[in-house]
């Protein structure tokens, strides 16, 4: 009989035990559903972003396109107009450093002039007028200017004209450049004048 009783009373005290527990839980879970409910309450709530108006945003870019519309305008008619003035300067100038370096040509052949007229020897006269001719192509050299050569040359419609076709010259001669007529120059490997040359038929 005690013993039964001392059953009943540790079965009761557990019973006690684990409704003391669920008991605790309920109030914990309670406590952070408040605590929750209350940091809610307590948080402002966020006030949505003011949105701009499309047409605002559309005229801001129409504005910021056509400053620099504007401006490219602007840069482009200043580099026209200092174009056409650098340009204009070139028409107006360009030969300068041509005539400078022919100047000294036109020096000798007005030496050449005085002293023909203190001699009558054809030696001297002649070697005077290669030396001009010689200084005159040299200072042409140093613009870019070079001859058309024409010796023995096969005859090239590029650079040679024909004014005469010589029949009767052989196999060997035909289509080879005969005689030149009128001396050809290139200008930095551009044509400016052909060579007008008589051609083997």
């Amino acid at each position: 009989m005690k013993t039964l009783y001392l059953s009943n009373a540790i079965m009761e005290n557990e019973k006690f035990n684990i409704e003391e527990e669920q008991l605790t839980d309920e109030m914990a879970d309670s406590e952070a559903t408040d605590e929750k409910a209350e940091q809610e309450e307590s948080t402002p709530e966020q006030e949505p972003a003011e949105e701009k108006d499309p047409l605002e945003i559309a005229k801001e870019e129409i504005a910021d396109l056509k400053d620099k519309y504007l401006r490219q305008v602007a840069e482009f008619d200043n580099y026209r107009k200092r174009t056409l003035k650098e340009r204009a300067e070139l028409i107006l100038n360009g030969g300068e450093k041509v005539i400078t370096s022919l100047l000294p040509v036109l020096d000798d052949m007005e030496r050449a002039l005085q002293s023909g007229e203190k001699t009558d020897d054809p030696k001297v006269l002649r070697e005077g007028m290669e030396l001009i001719y010689h200084k005159f192509t040299k200072a042409l050299e140093g613009h870019g200017v070079t001859k058309i050569d024409t010796d023995n040359a096969d005859f090239d419609t590029d650079i040679h004209e024909a004014v005469a076709m010589v029949p009767g010259m052989g196999d060997e001669k035909k289509g080879k450049v005969i005689d030149c007529l009128t001396t050809g120059y290139k200008l930095n490997d551009k044509v400016i004048r052909h060579a007008k040359v008589a051609v083997g038929q």
